[in-house]
């Protein structure tokens, strides 16, 4: 009754929305059934205003990290049963500060931006990191963290509206009520400048819905309405021309003038972008540090302390200072000058000074506390199984390719096998024509169950995708989202039941007798429920949607088999035992 309730709920909520948009008004204003109560007007004073939050400092001393050495690194001769990716990094992130994590490839910049984020789930992590003078906990620090990955992935039926409805419902605390959340996510996506976006679609990357450049911003947003304290960002302007770069770096620093901590992973950067930067960590390849410490204005203090080593060559009036940097440490330029710029950097005072400057962060002050949270994730089981379900309505609704074409397929299905299997139901003289009454049923009750299953196979696959970010961030377990996904598709394969049954029912000319229709219609319900969810459960367990039908086909034809009309019941188990040629009886 419950699971119905929150259906019919949403389904409401949907039609609003969508009469929201019609009207021009914000996707999802009328969102949770504020529209009723009145709770859920913005006040003119709430405008403009942001949630508070603590700003906090993320130290970390001697970190190293180590992987199994592959088997292929193996076979070349390499004997060491560990692989060290990060070699005794110690630095600090401050508030309001814009640090650049920069390096070659291999140089572990992303690694180490993991293990800090507590992205990283294998390999040996050593080294101390805090918070704001405490420990880390890693169950605590995603409460006030964020992580915009490289890959934006998001579920394409939504608006961006809907996206960071959906995020700031899941992340922010349970006690800050619905016209707050509002009034904070309209705040957010001013800050990143897509309010004009707000009623867009987001779509697929690369085929419909926003730029490349607006999904990256999108990212962006998605993690700002938790209102993190710290936010990691793994090389938001990779992919991006230099004007979207510049819009995407132009949203960062307004981020980090609210006095959040910002970290950022970057390659190769243009002179505009790297100079937007406050502090930077630049890594060699290995994991080692080279340089820790601000860049001062137009790089001069990076450039200072690099030209200080004898035989560096002086960076030329208007070239980038981030591809010099990376030309003059290169592990070419280390052998001709013969100079270890890891070495180097460790017998600096530059080196001296960050190292007493994580010790003095290191240590907890009067005015901030250790992070504790009364539970694991913002939201009670229920709510989260609300919120995934008001998000899949929404993908469903606005998903033709799966919804509408189902429906239409399901149309052509039932006429086409009600013409073939034409008064099927009313011939009763002979076996043979019993016989073709029962396989008639039988094949069309398959052919739609097996056409459910593939069909839902992609859209499942998408949406594991975003889930594999969403739970990443602490938004919900597992559970909710999976009971979400199949209280769903309740009431669509109800339609698709009673759409098929009905047509191939009274085609067929079956009995037309109260019980018994309604008998088939809640056996075909359930079977086709059945099938569906089992194209769910092997997208779920393989790799991709192009895997999943491999694996479901011997599955399919084992069903087909022993579904009780190749072989009957007639059949004692010792006749189908006893000879292959008995696996087909009562063909």
């Amino acid at each position: 009754m419950v699971v119905c309730f929150l259906i019919w709920q949403v389904a409401i909520e949907l039609v609003l929305n969508e009469f929201c948009v019609i009207v021009g008004m914000s996707s999802g204003f009328y969102f949770n059934f504020y529209l009723f109560s009145g709770a859920g007007r913005i006040d003119e004073k709430q405008r403009g205003m942001v949630l508070p939050f603590q700003p906090h400092t993320m130290c970390f001393s001697n970190v190293n990290y180590y992987v199994d050495v592959p088997v292929e690194l193996k076979k070349q001769g390499i004997l060491e049963d560990h692989l060290q990716l990060l070699v005794n990094v110690t630095g600090a992130f401050r508030p309001g500060i814009l640090t650049a994590l920069v390096g070659v490839s291999g140089a572990g910049k992303t690694t180490l931006m993991d293990v800090l984020a507590g992205r990283k789930t294998g390999g040996i992590i050593e080294g101390s990191i805090t918070i704001s003078g405490y420990p880390k906990n890693q169950a605590t620090f995603a409460r006030i963290s964020g992580y915009c990955e490289q890959t934006d992935v998001h579920s394409p039926c939504v608006t961006v509206h809907e996206s960071l409805v959906y995020s700031a419902w899941l992340r922010l605390p349970s006690h800050v009520d619905m016209a707050t959340q509002r009034a904070f996510v309209e705040e957010v996506m001013e800050l990143v400048e897509l309010t004009p976006l707000s009623g867009a679609l987001v779509g697929l990357p690369g085929i419909n819905g926003l730029s490349t450049e607006q999904r990256k911003r999108l990212t962006i947003a998605v993690e700002l309405v938790a209102n993190p304290s710290i936010v990691f960002m793994d090389e938001p302007t990779s992919g991006l021309d230099a004007r979207a770069a510049a819009i995407v770096m132009r949203t960062v620093r307004n981020i980090v003038n609210t006095g959040r901590t910002i970290v950022c992973t970057i390659h190769q950067p243009s002179i505009d972008i790297f100079e937007s930067f406050d502090e930077l960590l630049f890594m060699k390849r290995g994991g080692e540090l080279i340089y820790a410490g601000p860049l001062g204005r137009n790089s001069c203090k990076l450039i200072q302390f690099f030209e200080a080593v004898e035989g560096v060559p002086k960076i030329k009036d208007g070239y980038n200072p981030a591809a010099w940097m990376l030309e003059v440490t290169s592990s070419i330029m280390e052998s001709q000058l013969s100079v270890d710029f890891a070495e180097h950097y460790r017998r600096s005072s530059l080196f001296q000074q960050n190292k007493e400057l994580v010790e003095s962060l290191s240590k907890p002050n009067n005015e901030t506390k250790e992070l504790s949270f009364p539970t694991k994730y913002s939201l009670s089981f229920f709510s989260q199984f609300h919120a995934c379900l008001w998000k899949q309505s929404l993908s469903y609704w606005r998903n033709p390719q799966y919804t509408a074409v189902r429906f239409f397929y399901t149309v052509v299905i039932s006429f086409m096998f009600g013409t073939i299997c034409w008064k099927f139901g009313s011939r009763r003289d002979t076996q043979q024509d019993i016989f073709n009454a029962m396989g008639s049923m039988y094949a069309a009750v398959l052919f739609l169950g097996i056409t459910n299953a593939t069909s839902v196979q992609p859209v499942v696959s998408i949406e594991r995708l975003v889930s594999y970010r969403e739970r990443a961030a602490g938004m919900f377990s597992a559970l909710p989202l999976a009971f979400a996904q199949v209280a769903i598709e309740f009431p669509y394969v109800l339609v698709q039941t009673l759409i098929y049954g009905t047509i191939f029912y009274s085609l067929g000319s079956f009995e037309w007798s109260a019980i018994k229709f309604s008998l088939y219609l809640f056996f075909m319900y359930f079977t086709v429920l059945y099938f569906t969810f089992f194209g769910m459960m092997t997208t779920a367990i393989t790799p991709n949607h192009i895997v999943a039908p491999i694996i479901a086909s011997p599955v399919y034809t084992l069903w087909n088999l022993f579904s009780g009309f190749m072989i009957t019941r007639s059949v004692r188990d010792s006749e189908l035992l006893s000879s292959p040629r008995n696996f087909i009886r009562g063909c």
